[in-house]
């Protein structure tokens, strides 16, 4: 159960606060170190490439992907914006975001920046990457129904 296996090595490490706490720092320094040749923060290059992905698209559907709250979509889109790589449209009430040239160039790195990070996480958590993504996304998913519903 632990990478070494016999006594827990933290009396939190079964606690999903702490742990996933844990998790995400080191799973943030892996992201930036793999985006950093791109120039852009993980954030904001998987809101880049989720805007590439549904040009079009608004910032509800991308803090709604994401699982972001909007105002940080807006902050992120922002940067964005200032780099020149997402321009915004209004369609009467309605924001839609859309990629620039730059960002269509960039694309292909930024694809390769997250083959990367997934590279780099199958080396560190091995064959179990898949079932602990899947099962931390699903944890995720129950989180936010939950504020949501608040």
């Amino acid at each position: 159960m632990y990478k070494h296996m016999g006594e827990p090595p933290h009396p939190f490490c079964r606690c999903l606060f702490y742990s996933s706490n844990a998790l995400a720092r080191g799973a943030a320094r892996v992201a930036a170190s793999a985006f950093a040749p791109a120039g852009l923060a993980p954030s904001a290059a998987y809101v880049l490439l989720t805007v590439l992905r549904e040009p079009g698209t608004s910032p509800g559907h991308v803090a709604q992907v994401m699982m972001l709250d909007r105002s940080t979509v807006t902050r992120l889109v922002e940067g964005l914006e200032k780099k020149g790589l997402v321009r915004r449209a209004s369609r009467g009430r309605a924001v839609e975001l859309h990629p620039s040239a730059a960002a269509r160039e960039l694309e292909v790195q930024l694809r390769a920046c997250a083959r990367r990070v997934h590279e780099r996480f199958q080396k560190l958590v091995g064959p179990g990457l898949t079932r602990l993504a899947g099962a931390a996304f699903e944890a995720a998913q129950s989180l936010e129904e939950d504020r949501t519903a608040s």
